[in-house]
C-alpha cells in the first residue's frame, strides 16, 4: 500500500497546454498507440477462419447464453474463427485458481506471502489452466461441427479437421492470453477487460440494425423501446456513480521532528472504492453461468439420456431465459464481489493498519496495530455489502428490462455488455488519468 494521500488544495488538472507536454512526455502517447495496435491484430485474427469450415456453420447452434458469448467474441465465435474462444479459457482457469487459493493453503501462502515471485507462479498455473481449459472447449465445438458433413468443406478429411481445429482454437485461446496481458503490461487499460470490450462493441451495429427491423412501423413497440433506451441511460449514470464512488477514510499524521524541521502532523485520508472489483464480479459470474450452458449446447447430449434432462432442467432453470437466471446471477455477483475483493491487495486491513502504523498515522479514536485493522475490516465489510448489492441490482433491472418490455434484440447489450462497456471506459480513462497526474508529481519533485 502506498502512503494515503495528502489533501490539496491546489487543483491536479492540468491546463490544455500542459496536458499535451504531459501526454507527449509521459510516454502515455506510445501506451495508447500500443493498445491501438494490439487490438486491431486481435480483430484481424477474429476475421480469420479455421480450416475446412463452411462460414457461419457454428452460429445456428448459438442461442441464449452461447449467442451473449459469441457478441464477447465479437462474432469470432460464430464464425467459428482462430480466436473463437477468446480469452474465455483463461477467465474461467483464473477464477478456478483463486476459487483454489481459497481452498488449498499452498496457493494462499503463494499468493499472499510469496510476494512477486509467488504472484508469478500462480500466473503459470493459471497459464496452464488456461491451455487444457481450451482444449477441452475446443473439441466440444469441433464436435459439433464435425457432426455434420455439411458444415466441412468439400473433400476436408474429418479426422485431419479434428486436429487442425483443436490446434487452431487452442492456439487462438493462448494468443488471446498472451495478447491481454501484454497490453497489461505495455499499454493502457486491463487487457482481458478490453479485448471484451472491442468485442461487444463490435456488436453493437448488429444489434441496434435489429432492433431497427423490429420496432419500424409498430408505434407500441417504438414506445416501448424509448422506454428501455431511458432505462439503459438511467443505469449508465448509475454504474458511472458506483465505479467512481468511495469511501475516504480520514488518518492523522503524527508530528516528527528532524533536525529544525517538523514533519506530518496534517490529515490524510485512504479513499476506499465502493466498488473495488469494477466489472470483473460480472465477468466472473457469467462466466460461470455460460460455462455449463456451453458444455450442454456443444456436446449435443441424446434424447432419452441422463445428460439430456440435466441440458433441460439447466435451460429451463438457469438459462438466459430461465426463472432464477436473474436470481443467480444476482447472488453470484454479490459472492464475486467479496470474492475479488478479498484478494485486492489495497483492501487487505491488516497490511493496511501494518503501513498505517509504519508511517506514524492512525485513525482518530482508534488505536494503531489491531485495533485498526478491526476498525477497516468493518468499513470494508459494509462498504463491499453496498457496491456488490447496487452492482447486483443494476445487472438484475438491466437483463430484466428488455425482456419485460419484449425488446429481445436488445437483451444482450442490456445486460452484461452495457455494464461491461461503461466499467471497461471508466477504468481506462481512470488509469489514462493517474499517468497524466503520476508525471505532474513527477514534475513537482524535480
Amino acid at each position: 500500500m502506498s502512503r494515503p494521500t495528502q489533501h490539496n488544495s491546489k487543483s491536479n488538472v492540468p491546463s490544455l497546454h500542459e496536458l499535451k507536454g504531459i501526454f507527449q512526455a509521459s510516454g502515455l502517447k506510445n501506451k495508447i498507440l500500443f493498445t491501438i495496435i494490439a487490438i486491431l491484430i486481435y480483430r484481424l485474427g477474429v476475421q480469420i477462419p479455421i480450416w475446412g469450415v463452411v462460414p457461419g456453420a457454428l452460429e445456428k447452434y448459438l442461442g441464449g447464453l452461447g449467442g451473449l458469448l459469441n457478441m464477447f467474441s465479437g462474432g469470432a465465435l460464430g464464425s467459428l474463427s482462430v480466436l473463437a474462444l477468446g480469452i474465455g479459457p483463461y477467465i474461467t482457469s483464473s477464477i478456478i485458481m483463486q476459487l483454489m487459493t481459497v481452498v488449498i493453503p499452498r496457493l494462499e501462502e503463494m499468493q499472499k506471502e510469496e510476494g512477486e515471485q509467488g504472484r508469478k507462479k500462480l500466473s503459470q498455473i493459471t497459464r496452464y489452466g488456461t491451455v487444457i481449459l481450451a482444449v477441452l472447449q475446443g473439441s466440444l465445438i469441433i464436435r459439433l461441427i464435425a457432426g455434420s458433413s455439411a458444415n466441412l468443406l468439400p473433400g476436408v478429411d474429418p479426422t485431419m479437421f479434428w486436429i487442425a481445429g483443436i490446434v487452431s482454437l487452442t492456439a487462438g485461446a493462448v494468443f488471446a492470453l498472451w495478447l491481454a496481458e501484454i497490453i497489461t503490461e505495455k499499454g493502457i487499460g486491463n487487457g482481458g477487460s478490453l479485448l471484451i470490450f472491442i468485442g461487444i462493441l463490435a456488436s453493437v451495429p448488429t444489434y441496434v440494425e435489429k432492433t431497427r427491423v423490429m420496432v419500424a412501423g409498430d408505434n407500441s413497440k417504438i414506445f416501448l423501446l424509448l422506454i428501455l433506451l431511458a432505462i439503459f441511460l438511467a443505469l449508465i449514470a448509475l454504474i458511472i456513480i458506483l465505479q467512481e464512488a468511495a469511501r475516504n477514510v480520514f488518518v492523522v499524521n503524527a508530528k516528527r521532528q528532524i533536525g529544525n524541521k517538523v514533519y506530518g502532523g496534517q490529515n490524510t485520508h485512504i479513499p476506499f472504492k465502493i466498488n473495488p472489483a469494477g466489472v470483473m464480479p460480472i465477468i466472473f459470474a457469467f462466466a460461470v453461468m455460460a460455462f455449463p450452458a456451453t458444455v450442454f449446447q456443444m456436446s449435443t447430449p441424446l434424447p432419452d439420456t441422463w445428460l439430456y434432462d440435466v441440458k433441460n432442467i439447466y435451460d429451463q432453470y438457469f438459462g438466459f431465459s430461465g426463472s432464477l437466471y436473474g436470481v443467480v446471477m444476482f447472488v453470484m455477483v454479490i459472492f464475486f464481489s467479496f470474492f475479488y475483493a478479498s484478494i485486492i491487495p489495497s483492501m487487505q486491513p491488516k497490511e493496511i493498519a501494518e503501513n498505517l502504523k509504519k508511517y506514524g498515522a492512525s485513525i482518530p479514536g482508534i488505536k494503531p496495530g489491531k485495533p485498526t485493522a478491526e476498525k477497516l475490516e468493518e468499513i470494508l465489510t459494509r462498504i463491499i455489502w453496498i457496491g456488490a448489492f447496487a452492482l447486483a441490482g443494476i445487472t438484475l433491472a438491466a437483463s430484466s428490462a428488455p425482456i419485460l418490455l419484449k425488446i429481445p434484440t436488445l437483451a444482450g447489450l442490456g445486460a452484461t455488455s452495457l455494464i461491461i462497456l461503461v466499467g471497461v471506459a471508466l477504468d481506462t480513462v481512470n488509469q489514462i488519468r493517474v499517468h497524466l497526474l503520476s508525471r505532474q508529481y513527477q514534475g513537482f519533485m524535480k
